[in-house]
């Protein structure tokens, strides 16, 4: 494999399981080389790792004693060779920025431990979107907590001809109900970190969202294609998070105290339907969870872990867990 030998500094392994589904590729610092290179490979190799990218979707740097977030922002810069990054002012999960490593540094999500957060592309629901996600391990979980991967383009030739046409035709509308609940991770001023209700529309126009007050709600919605081609091969992946938006995504406990308050699902505070307005059936959910479903494989966390996702190609999530875990994570 070209990258093996042009990457003489490290050890590498296949990029795919034993069933042929999405897995990093490996990049390991050889024998009696540094701990710190990863981000010297990084610049020196981008070229190569960013062709390898094209075909794993994902590279995993491991071995590489990795262990604040101002080492992990070298080796993202040193990839990336200093592009801006991506703030995440207007996403649908609550997150917090970190200290340290050069800006834009985020924590993985924050659902509890025990929410399984479905596979997914990275706001693949708004008009904009990043092309690269860096996670890192700080705190590798004590049991479950894998973040999960899973290949795009597999999942898409997974679903059934008759759903994809719809979703192709159809597009999908996604609908968020902001509180006004500062704080409480769900609230506009916690989405698009601000507390100015004008920053926070001029924001929703600058994602090509529309939006509008209902008793100090703050709902948007946003039309958006359910598939996508990847700027560079071309190809055609499945890009968008219709299952996780959906109300039938819930628990049944969290649906029923939900309802019990809001009345409807339209209240919720993540709906979706098909980008014309009509309803998408449940056996056409349960069509693409089950091809989402087939794809899935986890990565198990070791401390200092880096792992670099075309967000095209590779679909992430996370395994519910317990004890402690902390992952950051930068977008491009």
């Amino acid at each position: 494999m070209r990258l093996v030998s042009v990457m003489h500094h490290t050890q590498a392994a296949s990029p795919q399981d034993s069933q042929g589904r999405a897995a990093p590729f490996l990049i390991r610092p050889a024998a009696g080389s540094e701990a710190q290179a990863a981000a010297a490979i990084a610049a020196s190799q981008r070229e190569a790792l960013s062709a390898q990218m094209l075909v794993s979707g994902a590279l995993l740097f491991r071995g590489f004693d990795l262990r604040t977030t101002e080492e992990f922002g070298r080796l993202v810069d040193a990839f990336s060779g200093g592009s801006p990054r991506f703030g995440y002012a207007g996403g649908a999960s609550p997150r917090r920025v970190l200290e340290g490593g050069g800006g834009n540094v985020y924590n993985s999500t924050e659902y509890p431990p025990a929410v399984e957060l479905s596979l997914h592309n990275e706001l693949s629901y708004s008009g904009l979107y990043p092309r690269l996600l860096f996670f890192f391990c700080l705190i590798a979980p004590q049991q479950g907590g894998a973040t999960t991967l899973g290949d795009s383009r597999r999942i898409l030739s997974r679903v059934d001809g008759s759903v994809l046409q719809a979703f192709r035709t159809k597009g999908v509308r996604y609908v968020r109900n902001l509180s006004p609940d500062l704080g409480s991770g769900y609230s506009w001023q916690d989405a698009f970190e601000t507390d100015d209700p004008v920053e926070a529309e001029a924001a929703c126009r600058h994602l090509g969202a529309s939006f509008e007050w209902r008793d100090g709600f703050l709902r948007v919605s946003q039309v958006r294609p359910a598939t996508a081609r990847h700027p560079v091969t071309g190809e055609e992946v499945w890009f968008n998070q219709a299952d996780g938006f959906h109300p039938s995504a819930l628990d049944k406990e969290t649906y029923a105290s939900l309802l019990a308050y809001h009345g409807v699902e339209d209240a919720f505070r993540l709906t979706v339907s098909f980008g014309d307005g009509t309803p998408i059936g449940p056996d056409m959910l349960a069509e693409v969870r089950a091809a989402i479903a087939a794809e899935r494989v986890e990565h198990r966390w070791e401390a200092g872990d880096v792992i670099v996702l075309d967000n095209l190609l590779i679909a992430h999530g996370r395994a519910p867990f317990s004890g402690s875990r902390k992952i950051a994570l930068v977008m491009l």
